[in-house]
């Protein structure tokens, strides 16, 4: 599911549209900028910010000097419909592509770089207020309405109202992440807003207020993701059938760009954003893996430039660009490093060889990559805990030549670091980062010196680190130094800030009065202003002669988070023998840089914990701990809002669903947990585990009530108490029912053993209690692949003997999947089962007899588990409702089932498979779980959406007739009404001369005849189930037999009995691979007369 925000049409007046809100004008960007410029314009003179920061503070929220956030301008996008020209003009660009810096001299590439795809020269003075014009003009013609992309500030997406639910399911909550893919932190300080993936979803959450807002566009589980500087822009890419690239506004959650097809054989392993949030760099899955680069604010559904890599090189998992050139980027896998250099010439890469005997030294496998914050060199972290530091060839001469190569690289120094291995290797601000398996967090200055390390016994291998914005306000920080200082626990400012660069000793040192000789900039009384520096004096000369000293292509690269304005903090450029430069200020020791970091992160391990660390007082607090393998059992509370889950890693919390809290947790050591039950009363627990052992618990301590058992064969698949609280079943992977009773001793109740039966031979699908129809005891079946339904009776089974009192065959040629007691909506009772073949069957309780076959959901997949939704007091006993899950998606069914597909809906829930289906005892959620995506997603029940929906369909046999091919007047349908009459005729005798009565029924006997003649072949079985189905509809109420069937009726029954899809010649090829034997050629052939053998003697016995 897929959606976003589309522009009306312009010549259609607004007021003629209901969904104000989503409007989009007709170019958003002059919009925003009206509204926003008076208040910025006075900002810019308050604080003295630059007249323009240059093209990168278009692109999103920028953090200028004074701490101004700048409004980001970008347009919204969806599926190729752009506004191009408004795009260019937020980029600053003009209609050639060409980016523009006012004050900044004419465009152009970055130095000794290849200008991309389309570029051309800047045009002349003059278009500057050519483009302020027609902003002008497009802006007067407008109402100057603005859409929600431009509105968005960060936020924003928990202060509005719920919005009322449309569907009739609806994600509400998500527990569990994939732990493999990384955390972020969204917001700034002590806020913590989180952002990360659970299977198919990106998941924004607001840890504090406890709120969640969830990003839902991928069909398939997210693969990969990547988050802009500013934190604005999320780009997120999956692995699949029709695999997406989707760029998402993380201020208002919409959808802003959706790239189809990107990489339509095996979807998107690796992706990055560029430092100016244009560029997009992703890599294919699969052996041959593909690299693009894409201009995402571009229309176009092609990549500006691709190359295909070969598999030597290893699978490439890892990609990041060039924080100081978007031109740039490198990937990794465990083995090769790849640099890539792309522009006009297209995409270049380079592969350098690295091995032990290169240095003579263990390297192990490569982790992840990233380039130096100062140099042209590049990091690598390895499994031995060492650097590897990659260079270009010659150094000493960085002509063009070589700066367009990226072959050109290769590795001059391999640093060992420590001995554990480097799982995180990140550059934030003036710091290079590590992470490691140890769940150590080290600062290291440019010269790879250590500065700082963070570290905690209880934290595993770290997988991710997200630095917060800005940096917590000081606890003491006085008024005079608010706005125009920072006290030393704040000390880190970016590479590259302007200010910091007047003052470095390159600039002010060497002067002396302030000026850089012939550059052309001065350093006025009012050149640095509050942290800000006016760009006022700055010409061509001295822009060009910044851009070359600091390796910037464009001014608000110069531009930080933090202001660093405070006089007595010098800072000086110094140069290791190594060549690797840092920055060291003076004073504060003789690593370079203060002995305490006060930027908090947000760390994220392998072991899916995820911690906040609040640097100025070292805490590691626990934001989140999942389950870091499957989920593969959840069960509800029957009378109160508690949901428990269990893992495979032991792991079973019990949470409060409503208020989404999380109550009590026990941690198992010995084995995993694969299924879970609460008795009817709520006060147990029961907990099946991969070894065969169950745990009986008390439902709100979680402590064990009696001893352990492990009386089955092979792990637990399936637990349930009887109704009276007196008996409890498993089932195991070894085919067999297990039995315990609860028993007197001592005075009080405890459970034992009962007995136990291989009762199946085939992996058992279901096992029920219910209760007999004459008494109040319970009853017991269990459904087996084997097509077996097996009851058995409790009241004469002892101790290790259980009794068997029913055996019936359920189906012939389909696999029954799950069972379920159908809701007592008529006279008769019913045993409610689904297929393999996506039918649906009622059986009645007592005789087991099949008494309706019904079309179910038809979801690409058929029901694996089904369950009825409980009712309250205030809801009509008539209107039931059946949860289910598929493969991968989780849907309603309204009851009773008669094969109408508008009465039922399904949602992608689980795209990697969903493992548990369970329902809240009021049934206003449905919860499901992911199995190996190892998360539990909530479901907020709409019902009237679902009974609207089934309305639209139409009544009576209107959805019938469109399930025919051609519909009512198509050709099909007027054939079924020429045989349904010639049958008439049949039965009435074809030469007879007496008069005919006219009918519009025919003999139930005639229903094979017409059903063949129709395509429909029916087995003898299916055929006896058709006429009983239809003959005994009426007896229980009349006690009498039905004998005829109308054309509406047969019509219903053709499309509930036929193949949901048809006969395929691949069934039939199947067929007869079985049938048939091989000749001399080895080709599978069958005699004419063998073949009707078997269809007259034992055509129904292989069915069996």
């Amino acid at each position: 599911m897929c959606w976003g925000v589309f522009p009306l049409a312009a010549d259609q007046p607004r007021s003629q549209h209901a969904l104000k809100p989503l409007s989009l004008s007709k170019d958003p960007l002059a919009a925003a900028k009206k509204k926003e410029g008076a208040s910025e314009d006075a900002a810019k003179e308050k604080e003295g910010a630059p007249e323009d920061a240059g093209a990168d503070v278009l692109l999103g929220p920028l953090w200028s000097p004074s701490g101004m956030v700048i409004r980001g301008t970008l347009p919204s996008t969806w599926a190729g419909r752009q506004d191009t020209t408004a795009l260019r003009t937020a980029l600053r660009e003009d209609t050639a592509g060409t980016i523009h810096l006012e004050g900044a001299g004419p465009a152009g590439p970055p130095p000794a770089l290849p200008e991309p795809k389309g570029a051309i020269s800047s045009p002349r003075s003059g278009c500057r207020e050519q483009e302020t014009q027609r902003m002008s003009g497009e802006d007067n013609g407008r109402d100057g309405s603005a859409s929600l992309v431009w509105e968005a500030v960060p936020g924003m997406l928990f202060q509005e109202d719920k919005q009322t639910r449309l569907h009739p399911l609806s994600l509400s909550w998500v527990w569990g992440y994939n732990s493999s893919l990384a955390v972020h932190s969204l917001m700034d300080g002590e806020d913590r807003v989180l952002l990360y993936v659970s299977s198919h979803t990106v998941v924004i959450h607001d840890v504090l207020g406890n709120k969640q807002y969830h990003l839902q566009g991928h069909t398939n589980a997210i693969s990969c993701l990547c988050v802009s500087e500013d934190r604005r822009w999320v780009a997120t890419a999956d692995r699949g059938p029709d695999a997406l690239i989707i760029v998402w506004d993380s201020f208002s959650g919409i959808p802003v760009r959706t790239i189809f097809e990107s990489h339509p054989e095996d979807g998107v392993s690796a992706i990055a954003i560029s430092q100016d949030a244009k560029y997009l760099a992703t890599i294919s899955g699969g052996t041959v893996q593909r690299v693009c680069v894409w201009n995402w604010t571009s229309p176009t559904e092609k990549p500006m430039c691709s190359t295909e890599l070969r598999p030597e090189f290893g699978y490439q998992d890892y990609v990041i660009f060039n924080p100081q050139n978007p031109y740039e980027f490198v990937s990794n896998s465990k083995t090769q490093v790849i640099f890539y250099l792309w522009g006009n010439a297209g995409l270049q890469y380079g592969a350098p060889l690295l091995s032990s005997k290169t240095f003579n030294s263990v390297v192990g496998h490569f982790s992840q990559s990233v380039f130096h914050f100062n140099t042209s060199q590049a990091l690598t972290g390895t499994s031995a805990g060492k650097l590897v530091v990659w260079d270009t060839v010659s150094p000493c001469t960085p002509s063009k030549e070589l700066r367009v190569k990226p072959h050109s690289m290769k590795a001059t120094k391999l640093v060992p670091m420590q001995k554990d291995s480097l799982t995180v290797l990140m550059v934030f601000e003036s710091c290079i980062v590590t992470g490691d398996v140890k769940g150590q967090v080290k600062f290291y200055n440019g010269e790879l010196r250590l500065l700082t390390c963070y570290s905690h016994s209880q934290v595993g291998p770290i997988r991710s680190i997200s630095f917060s914005k800005t940096p917590p306000d000081p606890p003491s920080a006085s008024p005079a130094c608010s706005t125009s200082c920072t006290s030393s626990s704040q000390p880190f400012v970016a590479r590259g800030t302007l200010f910091a660069a007047l003052r470095s000793t390159r600039l002010s040192e060497q002067t002396g009065n302030g000026s850089v000789c012939g550059a052309g900039l001065k350093l006025s009384s009012d050149l640095v202003r509050g942290g800000a520096v006016n760009m006022e004096p700055l010409t061509m000369v001295a822009w060009r002669h910044v851009k070359r000293l600091f390796r910037v292509s464009s001014i608000a690269h110069l531009f930080v988070y933090t202001p660093v304005t405070c006089k007595r903090q010098k800072l000086c450029r110094c140069h290791s023998s190594s060549g690797l430069p840092t920055q060291v200020e003076n004073g504060t020791g003789s690593s370079g840089f203060p002995r305490r970091f006060t930027r908090n992160f947000i760390l994220s391990t392998s072991d899916a914990t995820v911690l906040h660390v609040a640097t100025d007082r070292t805490n590691f607090d626990k934001v989140m701990e999942e389950a870091k393998k499957a989920v593969n059992a959840i069960a509800c509370h029957p009378r109160q809002a508690l949901i428990a889950v269990g893992s495979r890693c032991g792991l079973l919390k019990v949470w409060h669903y409503q208020q989404t809290k999380y109550l009590v947790s026990r941690i198992f050591t010995e084995a995993g947990i694969q299924c879970l039950s609460y008795d009817p009363e709520g006060y147990f627990l029961a907990a099946g585990f991969t070894d065969g052992s169950i745990y009986i618990l008390d439902a709100v301590s979680l402590q064990s009530s009696c001893k352990e058992f492990k009386f089955s064969r092979g792990p637990v698949t399936h637990i349930s108490f009887s109704h009276d609280l007196e008996y409890l079943a498993t089932a195991d992977e070894k085919y067999s029912v297990t039995v315990y009773k609860r028993v007197l001793q001592n005075g009080s109740k405890c459970w034992e053993h009962l007995a136990g039966l291989r009762s199946h031979y085939k992996p058992i699908r279901s096992i029920l209690f219910g209760v007999q129809l004459d008494s109040n005891k319970p009853r017991l079946l269990s459904l087996g692949e084997d097509r077996q339904l097996v009851e058995y009776d409790l009241n004469s089974s002892s101790k290790d003997h259980l009794v068997v009192l029913h055996r019936d065959q359920v189906e012939q040629v389909a696999v029954p999947l799950c069972l379920a007691w159908y809701p007592q909506l008529s006279t008769e009772s019913f045993i409610l089962t689904a297929n393999n073949c996506y039918k649906m069957k009622l059986y009645n309780t007592t005789t087991k007899m099949c008494r309706k076959t019904l079309l179910g959901p038809t979801y690409g997949s058929p029901l694996e588990k089904i369950q009825i939704l409980p009712t309250t007091d205030t809801m009509d006993p008539q209107k039931r409702y059946l949860a289910y899950i598929t493969k991968d998606k989780v849907g309603l069914q309204i009851l009773p089932v008669d094969g109408n597909p508008h009465k039922s809906s399904a949602f992608i829930c689980h795209p990697d498979g969903v493992s548990d289906l369970a329902s809240s005892y009021d049934g206003r959620y449905v919860f499901t779980a992911g199995g190996q995506d190892c998360t539990v997603m909530k479901w907020e029940v709409n019902l009237n959406a679902l009974d609207a929906a089934a309305s639209l369909g139409g009544k009576d046999l209107i959805p019938f007739y469109n399930l025919l091919d051609g519909g009512r007047e198509g050709e099909f349908f007027r054939e079924l009404e020429d045989y349904f009459y010639y049958a008439q005729l049949r039965s009435h005798g074809i030469d007879t001369l007496e008069t005919r009565q006219v009918s519009t029924h025919i003999p139930l006997e005639e229903i094979p005849s017409v059903m063949r003649a129709m395509g429909f072949y029916p087995s003898e079985e299916e055929i006896e189930e058709m006429i009983n189905e239809v003959k005994f509809s009426k007896y229980v109420d009349t006690g009498e037999e039905v004998t005829k069937i109308n054309l509406g009726d047969f019509i219903k029954l053709y499309i509930n009995h036929r193949p949901a899809f048809g006969l395929s010649m691949k069934k039939i090829q199947q067929a007869f691979q079985v049938l048939g034997y091989d000749n001399e050629n080895g080709d599978k052939v069958i005699d004419r007369g063998d073949l009707l053998l078997l269809l007259q003697r034992r055509g129904e016995l292989f069915l069996l």
